[in-house]
């Protein structure tokens, strides 16, 4: 069911149930069945004004307007207790139609209205010093709460608000890896923005508050696939720019195997990535595959290469967009071997200078190390003694495992490496390409996994959908997604395009950072409210 629809079936339930319940109020019952009118009138009938309901109009705000409205239309037939409340608020068409057709239940009249009149009553009874009326009142004051429910509700608001700005406007994530070094650092904490690249709607909503995707401690998924919304984003604020950060749901995490620390996708494992002892957990048994709807996979962070439409290469590590070099980010980094002159290796600033321990790979003889550098890390690490020699490495020798990068066809694309990549064309929304058994690699995860269609390839010829073709249009756009330390990231290079429906937000700003991932190590005090557009 697509979001629309389903707030338009939600909306009709709604209606019906106030086209019952309008006359125990003394409304006639069409009124809950008129656009807008209906709105206004059960505004009217809990004590406030009619135009109070514009206030439905505005997304996201809409939210806590319905469930105040809600909450009060419950207190006007006088149930004032926490569960009636919740009731109202998570099951409003069939908790008003529970109203309505119970004969017991009565309308007393507008909640808001009949509050402020006993409190008015209070205040009099106060300044009057008419302590028997007071204590009356107060012994039969049916809005006051209990202070375990002040407590309870109170809780319950500041989770609902906090996973509500989590799911629709800000969210807080934190650095896990090197891929994005020296830009974003291990242990940056970020808030990333929904709203710059449209707010998108969740599809997943039967899940465990502010939790993505694990429950800690149980080691169990925190949602349930079913029931689901399609897929759905509110206009954009502003559209993905080449460079630009991205934090976007893994595209190949769909089919994983959690293991402590990282996540393995079936796809890794198929392609002999994953590390023996582990592959054995899986062959054995011991390792469930677990699958997850796009919302739910794992967040990425990658900088966009390039955008829907372009046409990318990477010659001797240097990216070309549509033929011309493309600008490259200001603290890019790539594997050195490193070698000290013979004894003691001072490396007490590497961490001030943003190398960590992740960024020394492996250790080759007693004074030779592969380290990850940029040009101005590798700049202080020669001026440590001239007598050192940093030598950039090959990547074609060292990463010339067939298959292991994208479009894993080295018979059809042969000798793609890190540093020499593609072309390759980013598809575009609306877009056709044609289509073989020579290049239907390039698109084949698209064309089935993103984009829904039945794929095939036989006797020399491609099928879609049971029908033979030669061509294929795209449905939506895509992204390319890389890392900023080129020579140890895990990005587009390995598993491909990022689909438009995959984006989920824009970083902007750094709120806390530590040093290397641990508070231990200490504080990056420089990095902290520091805008994340200004790492480029």
């Amino acid at each position: 069911m697509g979001f629309w629809t389903f707030l338009l079936v939600l909306y009709i339930i709604l209606s019906i149930s106030l086209y019952f319940l309008f006359p125990k109020t003394g409304q006639p019952g069409w009124k809950g069945l008129v656009p807008g009118l209906n709105f206004a009138e059960w505004c009217r009938l809990i004590g406030r004004s009619p135009w109070h309901a514009a206030w439905l109009l505005f997304p996201i705000v809409n939210i806590f307007i319905y469930a105040g409205m809600a909450v009060d239309m419950a207190r006007s037939f006088g149930k004032y207790s926490f569960w009636h409340s919740a009731l109202a608020v998570l099951f409003a068409p069939f908790y008003f139609a529970y109203l309505a057709f119970r004969e017991e239940e009565t309308y007393g009249g507008p909640t808001l209205v009949m509050e402020r009149e006993y409190r008015a009553q209070i205040q009099e009874a106060k300044e009057k010093n008419n302590a028997r009326q007071l204590q009356k009142l107060l012994e039969k004051n049916p809005y006051k709460k209990s202070a375990t429910r002040e407590w309870a509700e109170a809780v319950i608001f500041a989770v609902f608000a906090a996973a509500f700005i989590r799911m629709f406007l800000i969210e807080a994530y934190v650095i896990p890896t090197s891929s994005m070094e020296g830009s974003l650092l291990v242990g940056d904490f970020l808030f990333v923005s929904k709203a710059h690249y449209g707010i998108r709607m969740p599809e997943t909503i039967a899940m465990v508050p502010l939790l993505h995707n694990r429950i800690p401690g149980l080691n169990i998924e925190s949602y349930l696939e079913k029931p689901k919304l399609k897929y759905y984003r509110l206009p954009a604020l502003q559209t993905i720019g080449r460079n630009d950060p991205v934090v976007f749901n893994f595209p190949e995490g769909d089919s994983v195997y959690v293991f402590p620390g990282r996540t393995w996708t079936i796809y890794d494992y198929r392609r002999g990535a994953v590390p023996p002892l582990m592959a054995k957990q899986i062959e054995s048994g011991a390792k469930k595959l677990v699958t997850r709807p796009m919302d739910k996979k794992d967040h990425y962070i990658k900088r966009c290469i390039a955008i829907p439409g372009d046409s990318l290469e990477i010659r001797n590590r240097q990216v070309y967009i549509n033929g011309q070099p493309g600008k490259n980010p200001l603290h890019l980094q790539y594997m050195y071997t490193v070698t000290f002159p013979e004894g003691p290796i001072n490396t007490s600033n590497f961490s001030n200078w943003g190398i960590s321990r992740e960024d020394i790979i492996l250790q080759q003889g007693p004074n030779a190390f592969v380290i990850v550098l940029s040009d101005e890390q590798k700049n202080k690490v020669q001026a440590m003694d001239p007598n050192i020699q940093i030598e950039p490495i090959d990547m074609g020798q060292l990463d010339n495992k067939p298959g292991k990068l994208f479009p894993h066809d080295p018979e059809n694309f042969p000798g793609w490496t890190v540093d020499n990549f593609g072309p390759i064309y980013v598809p575009e929304k609306g877009a056709t390409v044609k289509v073989s058994p020579e290049n239907i690699a390039l698109y084949r995860r698209i064309i089935s996994a993103y984009e829904g269609n039945e794929l095939s390839v036989r006797n020399g010829k491609v099928f879609i959908n049971g029908q033979e073709t030669d061509e294929y249009t795209f449905k939506q756009d895509y992204y390319w997604m890389m890392g900023d330390n080129r020579h140890n990231s895990e990005d587009a290079r390995v598993w491909g395009f990022v689909p438009e429906d995959h984006i989920v937000g824009k970083p902007v700003i750094i709120w806390f950072s530590t040093r290397e991932g641990s508070i231990r190590n200490g504080i990056n005090w420089k990095r902290i409210f520091k805008m994340v557009g200004n790492l480029e």
